[in-house]
């Protein structure tokens, strides 16, 4: 695993525990009856909690991408690479 690739699955990791932890700390005491709340705070609650987890999403997307994305090859091999093509080509 590259550099990049455990990067990614970091930020992945820490977007998904992020999100479970505000969810449970947001949404079980509203159900439970812990939390007073009213109608206004709810929907305004409701409507912050959407908008934090499309942008942990979008974290975790990204995440997932570098955490899945193959690394790319050295410059000198594709250098090399390209030399021997260049060899082959001119004779």
């Amino acid at each position: 695993m590259s550099k990049d690739q455990m990067i990614g699955g970091a930020i992945l990791a820490v977007c998904v525990i992020v999100a479970v932890g505000y969810l449970s700390l947001v949404g079980i005491p509203s159900y439970l009856g812990l939390a007073v709340t009213t109608t206004r705070l709810d929907a305004v609650l409701i409507l912050v909690s959407v908008a934090f987890i499309a942008i942990l999403g979008i974290g975790g997307w990204i995440g997932y991408t570098m955490a899945t994305t193959p690394s790319p090859k050295p410059i000198e091999e594709i250098a090399t690479e390209v030399e021997t093509e260049n060899k082959t080509v001119k004779k």
